[in-house]
């Protein structure tokens, strides 16, 4: 039996390769510590190693590891496949001298990764390619999973990994499960991929039933529930209100607008990438697209010039937000008033939307009523003081994909931007 030596200390990563491993009867050994890499390599003898490259300040060190396996007569002799962050081609280059066949810049091509390791193994591995987006953050005890453009089977095998590190390290007892699909267009042709979507978050034991809530306009999915007992308990519902009530403990706050806002709109990962680190490619492989320069992939999810539109009366808060755009890398277009911007949106096309609720002459939640008609409407952000529950569940319910409260640090805002537009590609 062919073996595989996966050297990492991510969870997520590792135990997603054991597993495309194992449906190819191919077994692997998993090794969390670096510095015994040489010896493990020269005494287990694996068909292939492959190798996590943590963060950039662990270069050196990781450098110096790939000089240790080069010195070593066996070691040397074994096949290797590397992952990690972005890095400078003289670092590449020193990667490809040690001994490296290839490095994967995270979050990783999984198709052209697996391709890469059937290469190696001369073992065939089928990779789903469906186009899909799967956004994955937090808020205490409420865990968002919202999936775009489709459901790949790869992302949804991931998806058991990451929910199970979301509630190892943030210790959540009793984990709430906010699904949603109201980007995608399912029928019965997808039911195979929903049950396993399904089973994939009730795989952790922590995880009943009745604390995932599903946000769907589509009546297959909840037909499809309701049609197996496994399933009792899952709510679904085509209403954001339905279940950002459901979620509400009203014992907990007198003020049902301030939890609802604090505790469930604003993510308490804000600042960091919710997207889970896994890209498939949105068309079928070709020998081209396979065929990669061997020290790097470019995936790059985001165009630096993307466009957004910020919507704003007040001043000082259009200059904030537009100044930290454009020091981001994005094309910014301000408007003062809601009437000025519908002027533009129908000849102009924005990446992303900034609209603030509250504005002098047309609101903003009547600017976002005169948009729903849009046949490519960019993802909203809404950007506001206003806590008042109906206002927060009149925005999202006419699209808005985020509500957050003024004033907030540039860096949430361009993360934001950036983890919407990821998910609108």
């Amino acid at each position: 039996m062919k073996n595989v030596l996966i050297v990492s200390d991510s969870p997520i990563f590792r135990e997603f390769l054991k597993d495309k491993l194992a449906e190819k009867k191919v077994s692997s050994t998993v090794l969390t510590d670096k510095r015994d890499v040489v010896i493990k390599m020269s005494s287990l003898l694996p068909d292939l190693a492959i190798l996590e490259h943590g963060d950039l300040e662990d270069t050196d060190y990781f450098t110096e590891i790939l000089s240790h396996i080069k010195d070593d007569p066996n070691a040397s002799r074994i096949p290797m496949i590397a992952a990690g962050p972005s890095v400078d081609k003289s670092v590449l280059a020193s990667f490809v001298k040690y001994g490296i066949h290839k490095y994967f810049v995270k979050p990783i091509n999984f198709d052209i990764f697996f391709n890469h390791v059937s290469k190696i193994l001369k073992t065939p591995f089928i990779m789903d390619t469906t186009p899909c987006i799967m956004d994955v953050h937090r808020n205490e005890d409420v865990i968002f999973v919202e999936i775009a453009q489709g459901l790949n089977r790869e992302r949804i095998s991931l998806l058991k990994y990451k929910l199970a590190e979301i509630i190892r390290e943030n210790e959540i007892e009793t984990p709430k499960i906010v699904l949603m699909l109201t980007n995608l267009e399912l029928s019965f042709v997808d039911g195979l991929n929903i049950e396993y979507l399904l089973d994939n978050i009730l795989a952790n034991s922590a995880i009943h039933t009745k604390n995932v809530k599903i946000l769907s306009f589509c009546p297959f999915v909840k037909n499809l529930v309701d049609g197996h007992s496994e399933y009792d308990g899952i709510e679904t519902a085509t209403d954001i209100s339905q279940i950002l009530n459901s979620l509400v403990n009203s014992t907990t706050s007198h003020i049902v607008s301030d939890l609802i806002t604090d505790k469930i709109l604003l993510s308490s990962d804000a600042g960091t990438d919710g997207c889970i680190e896994v890209r498939c490619n949105p068309e079928p492989m070709t020998k081209e697209s396979a065929e990669q320069p061997k020290t790097e992939i470019d995936i790059s999810a985001l165009t630096k010039k993307a466009k957004i539109a910020v919507v704003d009366s007040d001043m000082n808060s259009q200059n904030f937000i537009s100044i930290a755009l454009k020091n981001a890398g994005y094309d910014c277009e301000t408007f003062s008033t809601g009437t000025d911007f519908l002027t533009k949106i129908g000849t102009t096309k924005y990446n992303a939307i900034i609209i603030d609720i509250i504005m002098s002459g047309i609101s903003g939640l009547d600017t976002l009523k005169r948009i729903q008609g849009l046949a490519d409407k960019p993802p909203i952000i809404i950007y506001s003081q206003t806590v008042q529950k109906e206002f927060v569940v009149q925005a999202l319910t006419l699209g808005a994909k985020q509500y957050i409260l003024k004033p907030q640090k540039p860096e949430v805002i361009i993360q934001k931007v950036k983890d919407l537009i990821a998910l609108s590609q």
